[in-house]
């Protein structure tokens, strides 16, 4: 599944053969007026990790086990003591959107836009050195915002009990102002991709209204919003703030079991989706050892029931029609809501390397559904696969297997970004999954 990427598109669209009401097609061919791209925002900061000791904790007054935000002073002195004595273990290119934005460039092996800030100056093997090597080359970073000054850094400090303690280094990583908003690259996205945690900064710093700038053009240009929810604690905070700024602004949601908890007052996954369709028009929803949950909308008329058992849940049957296609609701004439469920894949990897990153993970499959419909329709617009305007090119039921296969290869590996593509033949011989 790697389109939309540069290829010959019989392999990947064999329509000619399929629909017998597509007018002959002009070979596909990747140029301007056809590429499909998602563009996302993010807070660029790079995860270190290091192996200290107690005493380490206790002198730079953090706290074991917990979160803090530190002055850049702090960080600098920290950074230094860590690279003198080799502590380092891991370093990584971070952030959610930047995690998204590469694996979705990956996967599709294709075209996707960072928007941010960035040191105006790199050296050689400084973290921001760091953030750009680590980042897929497919990703566009050219209208990143230049500051003079150091992006975020996200210290992960590990004691010998295996406690974790995070350190954060804002840094100018929230200095991305409204005027750096390209609404030109907004227009031309299959989506804009978003995180709570732009719109929560400090007083005075410009990335909230930079954020709302381009939602506002992503709007004015039928854009779909795309918002992951990021962690529990900006949810619980103000959860009808929320609610409110789902329903206004965002067409898709992707939140884990706790964050949706927190939204929508549901501890049961399949609730909490249901419920946030009152707010958006698609739901992805992470659920850890129980897998994951898709809730949206189809129209009626559209529907199509599933050729796997029924499953039980808290709204009975629910999957009677997850092969159905993702709609907008305002463009469904009869909205009908759908849901879709799967287990872990595999049952899970043996040992599980790394929980950050594998709801990135599945919401970058889920873009590249999004992002595949867009480039089939600018390039088959004739297709009765666009008979009516969808949001995903694929059923429910698929995008929830090939979600759940990128979050699979996340938790088996210590980096949340993907180093390759997956493989086109699975290396287990359970091909049934794929069959199924």
């Amino acid at each position: 599944m790697k389109f939309p990427g540069k290829r010959k598109s019989k392999h990947y669209f064999p329509v000619s053969l399929r629909d017998p009401l597509l007018q002959p097609i002009k070979e596909m061919m990747d140029t301007e007026n056809n590429q499909a791209y998602i563009v996302g925002i993010d807070q660029t900061l790079v995860d270190i990790e290091a192996k200290v000791d107690e005493d380490f904790i206790q002198r730079y007054n953090l706290s074991q086990g917990h979160s803090l935000v530190i002055e850049d002073d702090v960080a600098e002195a920290l950074y230094k003591e860590l690279t003198e004595k080799n502590l380092i273990s891991h370093e990584f290119a971070g952030g959610t959107i930047g995690n998204t934005l590469h694996n979705y460039s990956v996967l599709a092996d294709d075209k996707s836009v960072l928007l941010g800030a960035m040191c105006n100056n790199i050296q050689i093997g400084s973290y921001a050195y760091c953030y750009l090597c680590n980042t897929s080359s497919r990703m566009d970073l050219n209208h990143l915002q230049g500051v003079d000054g150091p992006i975020g850094r996200c210290f992960t400090l590990v004691t010998e009990n295996g406690e974790r303690t995070f350190a954060i280094s804002p840094g100018l990583m929230n200095q991305l102002r409204p005027e750096s908003i390209p609404e030109h690259i907004i227009a031309e996205a299959s989506a804009l991709v978003i995180t709570a945690y732009l719109v929560r900064c400090k007083p005075g710093e410009p990335m909230p209204e930079a954020t709302m700038k381009a939602i506002e053009y992503a709007k004015k240009h039928n854009v779909p919003v795309v918002l992951t929810l990021g962690t529990k604690y900006v949810i619980a905070d103000d959860p009808q703030w929320w609610r409110d700024f789902l329903a206004e602004n965002v067409s898709v949601v992707a939140m884990n079991e706790d964050e949706a908890c927190e939204l929508t007052g549901f501890s049961d996954p399949l609730l909490a989706a249901d419920m946030a369709l009152n707010w958006v028009d698609l739901v992805l929803c992470t659920a850890g050892p129980a897998g994951l949950y898709m809730a949206g909308y189809t129209e009626e008329e559209q529907k199509r029931q599933t050729l796997h058992p029924l499953l039980p849940g808290a709204i009975a049957e629910f999957n009677r029609y997850e092969f159905s296609r993702a709609m907008r609701k305002v463009d469904c004439q009869n909205p009908m809501r759908v849901y879709s469920h799967i287990e872990p894949y595999m049952g899970g990897p043996e040992k599980i390397m790394n929980t950050n990153g594998a709801g990135d993970g599945a919401l970058s499959a889920l873009l590249h559904d999004i992002t595949a419909n867009s480039y089939h329709r600018m390039n088959v617009p004739n297709s009765s696969k666009h008979a009516r305007s969808y949001l995903t090119y694929s059923s429910l039921a698929q995008v929830c297997k090939y979600a759940n296969r990128v979050s699979y290869q996340v938790l088996s590996q210590h980096s949340p970004r993907l180093t390759r593509g997956l493989p086109e033949k699975e290396d287990s011989l359970e091909e049934s999954y794929w069959e199924r």
